[in-house]
């Protein structure tokens, strides 16, 4: 098995079809969750493509967001949501936010905290952006347990010989993990609840389609050879959910949510 690549994030279009849409079914509950007041000031960390940057601007009434990222690809893509036109975009590190201390009333990072190399550091630099009595959040897939969305995809594509790209702290994700991130981040009032998210594609060639834009395999696929494609592709048929009788196909996926108060 050969060495994977480093994930990237250079698309931001073919994000939001392959995980875009994802964030924002769990963005949806885990903002009802929050209960954030309105009139906040949010930061958004790795804020990707704007997926649930957008989810803020159309829901939470903020006073004012910002989304830091490092990928100018998907922040040229954030941009252009026009429902996210009052948000400034920063390209920056999430271990080293270029922010004064209590600038703000919500940090989130979603998606995120198994993609730093130091998740903790990750977790200290939110509590030290916001404010006394501020919330910082976090949801991330359930990593361990499957309940990344596209997990059957890369157990799959492993059991071809190819070696499926991982994020540097998958260990983040876990739930007893993020409660001790952020018990040592010094929060306080910290709870945890588990969400769980459906989405339907519509055949499985839609599915197959958008999985080509994969950040962490896109490149891994393409470069298959055409038994192995045939092969790939049987056995996902096999074991994805069955099509109903317009031929979609519904899959679920669990994230973990934690929030605190600085």
């Amino acid at each position: 098995m050969t060495t994977p690549p480093p994930i990237q994030f250079t698309n931001g279009a073919a994000y939001e079809r392959y995980m875009g849409l994802w964030s924002q079914q769990v963005g949806q509950a885990f903002i009802d969750w929050l209960g954030a007041p309105a009139g906040g000031r949010w930061l958004d960390v790795g804020c990707g493509n704007g997926a649930f940057t957008e989810l803020v601007a159309q829901r939470c009434q903020p006073q004012g967001i910002v989304g830091i990222d490092p990928s100018p690809e998907q922040l040229a893509f954030a941009r252009a949501r026009a429902s996210t036109a009052q948000a400034e975009y920063v390209q920056g590190d999430a271990m080293a936010l270029p922010h004064g201390v209590a600038q703000f009333d919500v940090a989130v990072m979603p998606l995120v905290i198994f993609f730093l190399t130091d998740p903790a550091l990750g977790v200290a630099e939110m509590a030290r952006v916001v404010r006394p009595g501020g919330l910082v959040a976090a949801y991330s897939w359930d990593m361990a347990g499957g309940g990344f969305p596209y997990a059957l995809l890369q157990e799959e594509v492993s059991a071809l010989g190819v070696a499926v790209p991982t994020p540097p702290s998958p260990q983040a994700s876990d739930t007893d993990m993020l409660l001790a991130l952020w018990a040592q981040a010094g929060l306080r009032d910290i709870a945890t609840r588990d969400i769980t998210v459906q989405r339907t594609y519509a055949s499985f060639d839609d599915y197959w389609a958008t999985v080509q834009g994969a950040p962490s395999m896109g490149a891994r696929l393409a470069a298959l050879s055409p038994e192995q494609t045939a092969t790939l592709k049987a056995r996902l048929q096999a074991r994805l959910p069955a099509a109903n009788a317009q031929g979609q196909i519904t899959c679920s996926a669990r994230a973990h949510a934690i929030l605190g108060k600085v």
